[in-house]
């Protein structure tokens, strides 16, 4: 059983149009509204599922699924690239003539070291086997290349301080633009409680490189404890969007353009992957004027 579909229908032109189109076909939420929003389940092997169909974009896929000791799944993406992420447990995962045996350090996304992850090309498909109870992120986007199956360890990996004060937050570059992938950018951060993430609120939604690349974006949450929540805020300098968000564990919140700041309330440490793409595999944002100032005090 494929972990996703294959994305559909990415072209560089349809990128402007596909972003706005995306607060119109965002799950509903109830009563007629529409809400950049999915919500996590909180049992099963599937946890949560976006595609560029469901997104109403043109890049971005992500999937999250529990495996159980022993329990199997295939990921299979003809027409797109994928990177798959062991978040916590276990795993074994055959791919490109390879096999990788027992990989996985962490027994949740809050331990302090980076995670294992394979990047597959279009095309490749790749078998996981839990040795433990295990949980699996997979980022996707469409592509029609990409550099051969690879294990990404978490020593190649770059962890990092953000932010000062209250804005401190701690990140770990899964799969950056200085390694090799045809769209896919793979970040994760940890925002202890009391903090804000994300923050002063940035974009990157305006093809105008190097001051700033035009990427689609997927936030998964993760909470610790479990039972707490945070907050998030995906908004435009016209307020066509505008939409505070209370996240709660696994749950994804979509950002198809948009400043889109997270705060964390205390007693509640926050978790996010982030999976990006575009028409160009580059990273580069503009904060939002309105609230700069604070990074000159």
């Amino acid at each position: 059983m494929s972990a996703d579909e294959p994305p559909q229908g990415a072209n560089d032109a349809a990128a402007g149009r596909s972003a706005a189109a995306a607060v119109a076909n965002a799950t509903a939420s109830g009563g007629g509204r529409k809400t950049l929003l999915v919500k996590g389940r909180r049992d099963g092997r599937d946890i949560v599922r976006v595609t560029p169909q469901s997104a109403g974009w043109s890049y971005v896929g992500f999937g999250a699924h529990r495996l159980a000791p022993a329990e199997a799944m295939r990921v299979a993406l003809p027409d797109a690239e994928a990177c798959i992420v062991i978040l916590s447990g276990k795993v074994t995962i055959e791919a490109g003539g390879h096999t990788w045996r027992d990989i996985g350090e962490r027994g949740s996304v809050f331990d302090d070291r980076a995670p294992y992850a394979v990047y597959l090309p279009p095309g490749e498909a790749a078998q996981i086997v839990a040795k433990t109870a295990a949980e699996i992120g997979v980022g996707s986007a469409p592509a029609s290349a990409g550099p051969p199956a690879r294990l990404i360890e978490p020593a190649s990996m770059k962890r990092f301080k953000r932010g000062e004060g209250s804005n401190t937050r701690y990140v770990c570059d899964i799969l950056p633009q200085t390694e090799p992938a045809s769209h896919l950018l793979l970040v994760e951060v940890v925002t202890p409680a009391g903090h804000s993430s994300s923050y002063p609120p940035h974009k990157h939604d305006t093809d105008n490189l190097p001051a700033e690349s035009s990427l689609e974006e997927t936030y998964y949450h993760r909470l610790k404890p479990a039972q707490g929540f945070a907050f998030q805020r995906v908004y435009t300098d016209d307020r066509s969007i505008d939409e505070a968000l209370a996240v709660e564990d696994h749950d994804v919140v979509l950002v198809p353009r948009g400043y889109h700041p997270v705060v964390v309330p205390h007693g509640y440490d926050s978790y996010y992957l982030n999976v990006m793409a575009g028409p160009k595999r580059e990273w580069h944002f503009k904060n939002d004027p309105a609230h700069e100032w604070m990074l000159k005090r």
